[in-house]
């Protein structure tokens, strides 16, 4: 068995994909390498082929019908032989030393596995914005004490703003396949839906102060594109609609855990608010109207709590004037951040 698996997702990458692997091989042997070919028109396919043939201890090529980014995810996790599980996106690449680092830590976890046995390991991850001068770094320091294997309990403040991703979040492969995590295809932002399933199975994890992944922003038809968001709207809400419905808040059990659960909740139902008020048309609008509608309906609770909140408040001031205190809000929150 393999230390950790790498899932790298390709569709049509073969201007940048190899760039991203070649940073994974830095692991060594204890690496496993899931390069999935998610039916590309393109010498993707060739080029993940490629490096199954220059190393076939550590690089498989799993090719596939086009199936979306979830479909992708899917398949490393029903082929991972890892204890450990990443995803990686094919436009994204790790720093060499901090995932050195990284692997030292999960081995060392694996001595202790009888005591606290890791179910998640937390990273840094920067946003590597193209042309940018100053590239935001999401790290943690506020939320988790520094390489200690903790439980819910032992967290810090959990802020808003302080998301864990997809980029920062290693989970232990059979906490994945426990919770039942089944991505949906043909469907983008289904990455909040990686992290958010399988965290009240979570029992021990730790966050290492290193800025292991590097996510790249600079191409236009990128999903987090804000026009691009908005086109695909109907796919931000479905995700999001999936997050309210996939857990009952009241019901999990530690608080810092459900705060930061309901927090997650509200993100989404805030972006998915605000992109639809950025749109502005007839439809749209109703679509946002529906939406807190159903939440009303799925959960009376966390509806009642996120209508009062200032995120609910915000982005539900009628009228022209109230559309844009929202949207104008929402772009400076993105540009502080450094994620647009």
């Amino acid at each position: 068995m393999k230390l950790l698996t790498v899932t790298v997702p390709c569709y049509n990458s073969q201007d940048y994909m190899e760039h991203c692997i070649n940073s994974i091989l830095i692991g060594g042997e204890d690496v496993e390498i899931l390069i999935v070919d998610d039916g590309s028109t393109d010498d993707t396919a060739k080029i993940a082929d490629e490096y199954e043939r220059r190393y076939p201890t550590i690089c498989r090529a799993i090719h596939k019908p086009n199936g979306g980014h979830g479909s992708a995810v899917n398949a490393g996790i029903e082929n991972a032989t890892g204890e450990f599980f990443k995803v990686v996106d094919s436009d994204d690449w790790l720093d060499g030393n901090a995932f050195l680092k990284v692997l030292d830590k999960l081995r060392e976890n694996m001595r202790l596995q009888k005591r606290r046995y890791l179910d998640m390991l937390i990273a840094n991850f920067i946003y590597d914005k193209d042309g940018a001068r100053h590239k935001h770094t999401m790290q943690y320091k506020s939320a988790f004490p520094v390489d200690k294997v903790i439980s819910w309990k032992d967290c810090m403040k959990l802020r808003k703003g302080r998301y864990i991703l997809m980029h920062s979040v290693i989970y232990r492969t059979q906490i994945l396949r426990d919770c039942g995590l089944k991505l949906p295809e043909h469907t983008f932002y289904v990455d909040n839906l990686y992290v958010y399933t399988p965290l009240p199975y979570v029992k021990y994890f730790m966050y290492m102060d290193v800025d292991l992944y590097h996510y790249y922003i600079g191409r236009e038809d990128q999903s987090v594109n804000e026009a691009t968001m908005i086109k695909n709207i109907d796919q931000q809400l479905k995700v999001t609609r999936m997050i309210l419905e996939a857990y009952n808040l009241e019901s999990i059990k530690n608080d810092k855990l459900r705060k930061y659960m309901y927090n997650y909740a509200e993100i989404m139902v805030t972006v998915s608010t605000v992109l639809l008020l950025r749109d502005g048309t007839k439809e749209s609008l109703a679509k946002k109207k529906e939406l807190w509608r159903y939440l009303r309906k799925t959960d009376i609770v966390t509806y009642k709590k996120m209508r009062k909140g200032f995120f609910g408040v915000a982005t539900n001031i009628p009228g022209r004037g109230g559309r844009w205190f929202a949207v104008r809000g929402y772009r400076l929150a993105r540009k502080i951040v450094g994620f647009s």
